[in-house]
């Protein structure tokens, strides 16, 4: 490696978080509001620049922490973008990650030295982003896509329980198809992976619904 070749030089990463959640049965994203240029007052997914002294991992565990104050939260690796002109002030490498949280358990910081906002957005309602954010959005939802046919992302999603018609809409919004309500609730629970609670709930104000919980034990397994 030649240090002095110019070729080396002026190259940077970005960690760039696409964090998914559920509302009363919608899919969303969580977006943020950019305060510094480029793209100031766009919103874009949860990003930034990774130090030099961090791992790829830490960086973008950092960002997410300093901009929304999402902690603790598993992140996973899906995708690198590498687009030459992708950021307007050097080339950068964009590094993205996907993770899954429970809108119910976590508060979002609405505004931080970087950020004028932050907030959840159905995925099928996506504004116009700063980089190349939608290009991003999308590739993670393709990832999403694989993931909901297993049991671990819905436990991901639903920590405290799910009614089957939730599920079937949350099934229906991620894969873009008609999915047949009996079939899916027939093969929901002749899985061996879900059990009653012997509680209810209302869902989108319809009759109540059983809520089910993914078993203690249950692996990763195939469901569709």
């Amino acid at each position: 490696m030649e240090l002095n070749n110019p070729l080396y030089k002026n190259m940077g990463a970005h960690v760039i978080n696409s964090i998914f959640t559920i509302d009363h049965g919608i899919v969303k994203v969580l977006l943020i509001r950019r305060k510094n240029e480029p793209y100031s007052k766009m919103w874009a997914l949860v990003s930034g620049a990774m130090y030099n002294n961090e791992t790829i991992l830490t960086a973008a565990k950092r960002e997410l922490k300093e901009k929304t104050s999402l902690q603790n939260i598993n992140l996973e690796m899906i995708d690198v973008v590498d687009d030459i002109n992708r950021s307007p002030l050097l080339r950068m490498f964009g590094f993205c990650f996907i993770g899954i949280v429970d809108i119910d358990k976590v508060n979002i910081l609405k505004e931080t030295k970087k950020t004028y906002d932050a907030d959840w957005f159905p995925i099928d309602n996506i504004p116009n982003l700063a980089y190349d954010h939608n290009r991003i959005i999308l590739s993670s939802i393709e990832k999403l896509k694989e993931l909901i046919t297993t049991s671990s992302i819905l436990k991901a999603f639903y920590p405290n329980g799910f009614t089957i018609p939730e599920i079937h809409k949350v099934y229906e919004s991620i894969l873009k198809i008609s999915i047949d309500r009996r079939n899916f609730r027939k093969k929901l629970l002749s899985s061996e992976l879900i059990e009653d609670t012997n509680h209810t709930k209302n869902f989108l104000g319809k009759k109540p619904a059983k809520i089910y919980v993914f078993k203690e034990k249950t692996k990763n397994k195939q469901l569709f």
